[in-house]
C-alpha cells in the first residue's frame, strides 16, 4: 500500500502533464504519481512517463470512468487527485494529505471559489455555474462545502474503496460531494490558489452539455439519497394543482347545487390519487434509503479492517 498516491486523470495535456508531476514531486517527494491516460491522441504518456511517472491507461472515455479504475486499482492511505492541466498549485497538497494522513479527514476539497478562481477564470459561464452548483448542494443536503466541483481533492482509503462511482464525466466532482455529506463522512475545505489554463492547453469542459449533467446528476442523486423530500415535494405539487382546479368546481357546486365540469373534477381526484402515491413512494423509498446507509456503516467497518491488514 502507497502511503500517498497522487492520481491524474489526463487526456492531451502533453503541454502541462510534464510540470505538474515535476511539481508533485518537488512538494511530496514520497508520494507514487499515477497519470491515467484516458485516450489521448498526444504524447501525454511520453511527457508523463519520462518525468517519472507511472502511467496506465483507460479507454472508457470520461473523467468518471477514469476514477472508477484509479480507486479499483491502487491502494494508499491517502489519495490525492490532481487534474493534469496545471490549473491547481502543488504548494498546498502537504496540507491536504495531512489532514488525512495525520486529522483522519475523508475527504479535504481544495477550495478554489474562495480565492483567486473568479478573477483566473475567464469563463463567466463557468464562473456561474460554480455558484450555483455550490449554493444548490449547500442547500439541498444542509452542508457547507465551499467548492463543489474543484478536481483537487485528497481522500481516504475509506472513501476510495466505498465510493460507487456511477457517472462517466465531469460531474463525477458533484457526485463525490454528495456522497461524503450524505454518508456523514469527514469533509475538509482547504483554501488553494488557483490560475487559469496556459496558452495552448484547451479545457475539455463544455459549459452547456456538462453543466446540464451536473444539475441532473444532483437532482437524481438527491431523489436517491433524500426520496422522502423528493416525493413528498411532487406530491405538494399535485395536491396544489388539483386545488386550484378544483376551487372553480366547488364555487359553482356551492352556487347552483350542480357540476357542469366533470372531466374536471375526474382529473382532480386523479391528480391527487398521483400525490398519494407519490408520498408514499417516499415513505417506502425512505426506508429502504436509511437500510443502506446502516449497511454502508457496516461496510466501512470492514473497510477499515481491510486497511490495517494491508
Amino acid at each position: 500500500m502507497d502511503n500517498i498516491a497522487v492520481l491524474i486523470p489526463c487526456y492531451n495535456e502533453e503541454k502541462t502533464i510534464g510540470k505538474v508531476v515535476a511539481d508533485v514531486k518537488a512538494n511530496i517527494p514520497e508520494a507514487v504519481v499515477y497519470v491515467y491516460d484516458n485516450n489521448s491522441t498526444d504524447k501525454t504518456s511520453e511527457i508523463a512517463a519520462a518525468a517519472g511517472a507511472i502511467v496506465r491507461k483507460e479507454h472508457l472515455q470520461g473523467k468518471g470512468n477514469v476514477i472508477r479504475r484509479m480507486f479499483r486499482e491502487i491502494d494508499a492511505k491517502c489519495y490525492l487527485m490532481v487534474d493534469g492541466d496545471d490549473t491547481y498549485p502543488m504548494e498546498f497538497a502537504r496540507e491536504m494529505c495531512d489532514l488525512v494522513t495525520e486529522d483522519g479527514a475523508d475527504m479535504v476539497v481544495g477550495d478554489r471559489l474562495s480565492s483567486t478562481y473568479f478573477t483566473e477564470n475567464k469563463r463567466p459561464f463557468h464562473n456561474f455555474g460554480n455558484s450555483f452548483v455550490r449554493f444548490a448542494i449547500n442547500r439541498l443536503f444542509k452542508t457547507n462545502i465551499k467548492d463543489i466541483m474543484t478536481g483537487y481533492r485528497a481522500f481516504s482509503f475509506n472513501f476510495a474503496k466505498t465510493f460507487p462511482v456511477l457517472s462517466k464525466g465531469f460531474e463525477i466532482e458533484t457526485e463525490m460531494t454528495i456522497h461524503a455529506v450524505y454518508n456523514n463522512m469527514d469533509v475538509r475545505n482547504v483554501v488553494v490558489e488557483y490560475r487559469d489554463r496556459p496558452e495552448g492547453s484547451v479545457s475539455k469542459l463544455s459549459t452547456y452539455s456538462d453543466g446540464f449533467k451536473v444539475i441532473m446528476t444532483i437532482v437524481k442523486l438527491y431523489k436517491n439519497y433524500k426520496p422522502f423530500a423528493f416525493f413528498n415535494a411532487i406530491a405538494i405539487l399535485l395536491t396544489l394543482v388539483s386545488v386550484i382546479f378544483f376551487i372553480p368546481v366547488l364555487m359553482e357546486y356551492i352556487e347552483t347545487g350542480l357540476v357542469s365540469r366533470f372531466p374536471t373534477l375526474i382529473v382532480c381526484g386523479f391528480v391527487v390519487i398521483a400525490a398519494i402515491q407519490s408520498f408514499f413512494a417516499g415513505l417506502i423509498l425512505s426506508t429502504m434509503a436509511n437500510k443502506n446507509r446502516r449497511d454502508f456503516e457496516q461496510r466501512l467497518i470492514n473497510i477499515h479492517f481491510e486497511e490495517r491488514n494491508l
